[in-house]
């Protein structure tokens, strides 16, 4: 069942592969909350706030005197813990962002890109915005806490706003996958501060 359309709802434009009748027509929309604040924040991969589609891989760190290792992405694995990237085929993109400390970037949203986050370099706090009208977890916002105390993966699905803030005195180092190159025409963007998202920046525990 669709999720009802309201007055509430401000709606996002179509893509232009959209409006060529390319497109796979999925309506995104940014639910109004009244609430200032940063959402459900997700302490679990299977906590049960989390947005539709969105999935967390724990990641693992081998540490030794040396430093240490970890893996970030399989492209092809089907199952198990690197499973994040299981569809990703020969269009995939592999980047790195640095930020510096307090940056924050947000918020972008794609129709048919599909993200998965590895922060490798600082600590981040990532915001989630569930903007598809049709997801039974629509207007739903999501916190995450990841970087290099905590190894997260996290695979954002087409439809899902996302942005986030480095924390602390540090850079933040993000490696992100992509199952498609870049794409200026399904690259979406909302500002950090939009009065509908009404998401909280600012630091949280005074």
């Amino acid at each position: 069942m669709n999720a009802p359309v309201t007055s509430s709802i401000r709606h996002l434009p179509a893509s232009d592969a959209d409006k060529s009748g390319a497109g796979d027509e999925m309506r995104l929309g940014i639910k109004a909350r009244a609430a200032h604040d940063i959402g459900a924040v997700i302490a679990r991969p299977e906590d049960p706030g989390l947005i539709a589609g969105v999935e967390i891989d724990l990641g693992t760190i081998w540490p030794d005197d040396r430093g240490f290792f970890t893996e970030l992405f399989r492209l092809g694995e089907l199952t198990g813990a690197q499973a994040m990237t299981r569809d990703f085929g020969p269009e995939t993109q592999i980047s790195a962002a640095l930020s510096y400390a307090g940056a924050i970037k947000a918020v972008h949203y794609h129709r048919r890109q599909t993200d998965v986050w590895a922060p490798l370099r600082g600590q981040f706090q990532m915001a989630l915005f569930d903007l598809r009208v049709d997801s039974p977890t629509f207007g739903r916002v999501n916190t995450l806490y990841g970087g290099e105390w905590r190894p997260w993966r996290v695979r954002i699905p087409a439809g899902v706003g996302h942005g986030y803030k480095v924390l602390g005195t540090e850079p933040g180092m993000m490696i992100y996958a992509t199952n498609r190159h870049y794409d200026p025409a399904d690259e979406g963007r909302i500002a950090y501060d939009d009065s509908g998202l009404n998401y909280d920046w600012e630091l949280q525990h005074k």
